[in-house]
């Protein structure tokens, strides 16, 4: 029975799939055992199941193989010769930056008022449109700082008549306590000085008056 083609294409059936891959990867081992016994080369193989599951295989050490294959890959990318095609795209694109830098520079300076003696009416007119420009956007820009600081201050002014208040609140507090004191203290002197104490002497006199003898 003539078996059919497979098409390369991923396994819908869960099923077939898991058995798919347990068959092919068993050969798949297989034929790197094979390919390093009669042939005598190096070879590691590493499979990832689609769950996760580790399945590897080394002539040698595996680490040993994986640093060599580092190795290897890293010179071979270090001494990769530059194309011909590729430095010439260099030089291209090294030239236009060039130009470009070259560029700017000029316009700053003609921004600057530098190096415009031979530049046209329309140059002119040019740059003075894009300082005018420049003029108002730091027009506007400079507007909004000063009306941010003003917010601020005005912000800093409550914060400092609110304080304030409290402040005078607490002292006419204080100097209400400090008079009331001060009235008590007058009250009990004047009571003091209203009630003196003095000694009175009396004499008493039991009996018939005495006359005077000749």
């Amino acid at each position: 029975m003539v078996r059919g083609k497979t098409q390369m294409k991923r396994i819908e059936n869960a099923t077939s799939r898991q058995v798919t891959f347990s068959k092919r990867r068993n050969g798949l081992l297989k034929k790197a055992f094979e390919l390093s016994v009669l042939c005598d080369a190096e070879v590691s193989l590493i499979i990832f199941s689609p769950k996760g599951k580790l399945y590897e295989f080394a002539s040698s050490n595996m680490q040993d193989t994986i640093e060599r294959y580092l190795r290897h890959t890293k010179d071979r990318v270090s001494s990769k010769p530059v194309s011909e095609e590729n430095m010439q795209h260099l030089k291209y694109e090294a030239a236009n930056m060039m130009k470009k830098i070259e560029q700017l520079e000029a316009s700053k300076r003609k921004l600057l008022g530098e190096g415009i003696g031979s530049c046209s009416i329309e140059e002119l007119q040019q740059i003075e449109q894009q300082l005018e420009k420049s003029v108002k956007c730091i027009r506007a820009r400079k507007t909004q700082v000063f009306k941010e600081q003003i917010e601020h201050l005005k912000q800093k002014e409550k914060a400092l008549a609110a304080e304030n208040e409290k402040l005078s609140q607490k002292w006419g507090s204080h100097e209400n306590e400090v008079w009331s004191n001060k009235n008590q203290e007058s009250g009990r002197g004047h009571d003091e000085e209203s009630s003196p104490s003095s000694e009175v002497e009396t004499q008493l006199f039991i009996g018939l008056p005495c006359s005077s003898r000749k």
